[in-house]
């Protein structure tokens, strides 16, 4: 996030695309609610009608995967009634006059014939965010997970350099990270192209600096991406493979080809805090240390670096993952000399000088968001307040292309995914929870009213649900939050599982993230 949690209070209108924000990242929505109650619009851009949309001003149902088209629609009005930031432009962006033309196309006309939202809807929408200089988008996995996913990422970052809702507070672009310290993970560089603070390894610098620090000789080349892991194995590319706090089976698009893809690894080695699906095919399993049996510090969505403490021993052999990691390193034939996860944390603001700040006695009682570069700085609520790093940036044009699987006669509908509130991403750990169980257990297809009635199908009957690479049974779930000719269905049921549907083969072009939220298949009774 760009901006703290705390400024969503602030804000005069929150641009929520592509986020369950109620049920997904509920504590956050609580903060929208506070502000809606204050007087801020909310316009909520989602192809099902999620919880949110109660509170909103305006609720923009777009079909899957059409984002790209009705942000550039947007930016076309704002554009065409000058409710733009000139100055701003002017003084802290370049690229403008090419992509002003790249929106040209994107009349609201247009817009509605791709998108299913009306011109007049789409209008109310640029109006609202143009006229706001307190104006913040949030948003999740429900533009990220697509083939165009950073186009879609890059069509949001334009409205917001468009209108100047940028470097001041209760502004900015806000993604509303997944999952516990997936932020603090991308930090530490467990991303394939990046060291620690997202230091490039193509740079000779760079490299130079990090071998110099470890003690070692180091590779220039950038690693592979988790999604093309699996299509490597399966080539016999790869021969072995680390899982760490993952369940791929689950979260993987196209379970039969994930499944087939560990199978075919020489070697597997799986670390988790249970006997997950994946563990299950591991040739070693190593147990670890949930969060409350480790000592440490986690990066939440708003960058801030917060202590975690060990409140209970790990049961059996758990241990935690630095102990793990560093009893591994060491067998390897490579010393790791940390004596305690504050021993690198100490290291990672040395390497990293966002980071450089921010020490264990600092964050005893309360978190700081990086960047923190010296010891008295306060930590940074929100970014770019004296500007971007790199001087004046760059307006990127997109341009709408339609997902990589559209509906046909064969396959009519189109799925997306997601999550509900009381199950957890794969549901390793919340499934184990017998009250969660019993109220929320059971997998389920959202279907339209209209399509219930056209395949005679009705609340609770199950059903058969196929596309090109698996068939899945489960019960039908008839509501109006989806519109006619979409499918829903959450990600966290084993035993219905949404992945054996998804489409494996449509990967964003950029960063190689799987196209989640758009694939087309066939339901019947």
């Amino acid at each position: 996030m760009t901006n703290s949690i705390k400024e969503i209070e602030g804000m005069e209108v929150i641009f929520i695309i592509g986020s369950n924000t109620k049920e997904t990242h509920p504590v956050i929505a609580n903060r929208m609610i506070k502000a809606y109650r204050k007087g801020a619009k909310i316009i909520v851009v989602d192809p099902r009608k999620v919880p949110m949309t109660r509170f909103a001003e305006l609720f923009l149902n777009l079909q899957p995967g059409t984002d790209v088209a009705l942000l550039n629609g947007i930016a076309h009005v704002i554009l065409k009634e000058k409710l733009y930031d000139k100055q701003f432009i002017d003084e802290k962006t370049e690229g403008f006059g090419e992509w002003e033309k790249s929106v040209e196309d994107f009349t609201p006309e247009y817009v509605e014939k791709i998108t299913g939202v009306s011109k007049e809807n789409l209008i109310k929408a640029a109006r609202l965010y143009g006229n706001s200089r307190k104006a913040g988008i949030l948003y999740t996995m429900g533009i990220t997970q697509h083939t165009c996913g950073t186009d879609n990422v890059n069509a949001v970052a334009n409205l917001a350099l468009l209108t100047g809702n940028i470097g001041r507070e209760s502004t900015g672009i806000n993604s509303l990270r997944g999952q516990n310290n997936v932020q603090g993970a991308s930090d530490a560089g467990c991303l394939p192209n990046v060291y620690p603070g997202y230091q490039r390894v193509d740079i000779p610098e760079i490299k130079e600096r990090f071998e110099k620090e470890w003690g070692v000789s180091l590779s220039e080349k950038a690693g592979l991406k988790s999604t093309e892991m699996i299509p490597a194995a399966l080539k016999g590319n790869l021969k072995a493979l680390y899982i760490m706090g993952e369940n791929p089976v689950i979260t993987d698009p196209n379970m039969h080809h994930t499944i087939k893809a560990l199978k075919s690894l020489d070697f597997l080695i799986v670390q988790d805090i249970f006997m997950t699906e994946t563990a299950e095919l591991a040739n070693v399993v190593l147990p670890a240390a949930c969060f409350a049996e480790k000592d440490g510090t986690f990066s939440n969505t708003e960058r801030k670096v917060q202590r975690v403490r060990k409140a209970v021993n790990p049961p059996g052999e758990a241990r935690d993952d630095l102990f793990i990691i560093t009893g591994l390193s060491k067998r390897l034939g490579y010393p790791m000399n940390y004596n305690s996860p504050e021993d690198v944390l100490e290291e990672f603001g040395k390497m990293w000088p966002a980071l450089g700040g921010i020490t264990y006695s600092r964050i005893e009682r309360n978190g700081i968001q990086w960047p923190c570069p010296t010891k008295d700085h306060p930590g940074t609520e929100f970014l770019y307040k004296g500007g971007f790093p790199r001087g004046k940036v760059h307006f990127t044009p997109t341009q709408y292309m339609p997902p990589a699987e559209i509906t046909d006669s064969e396959y009519p509908f189109i799925l997306t995914t997601g999550r509900n509130l009381f199950q957890y991403h794969a549901g390793s750990m919340t499934r184990r929870v017998k009250p969660i169980e019993t109220h929320a257990g059971e997998p389920y297809v959202e279907i339209s009213p209209a399509d219930s009635e056209r395949l005679n199908i009705k609340d609770g009957d199950m059903v058969k649900v196929m596309s090109r690479r698996g068939k899945i049974e489960i019960k039908a779930k008839i509501t109006p939050r989806v519109s006619k000719g979409v499918a829903f269905i959450p990600m966290h049921y084993r035993e219905a599982a949404a992945n054996v549907l998804t489409n494996d083969a449509a990967l964003d072009r950029h960063v190689k993230t799987p196209e989640y939220k758009v694939c087309s298949i066939r339901i019947e009774k």
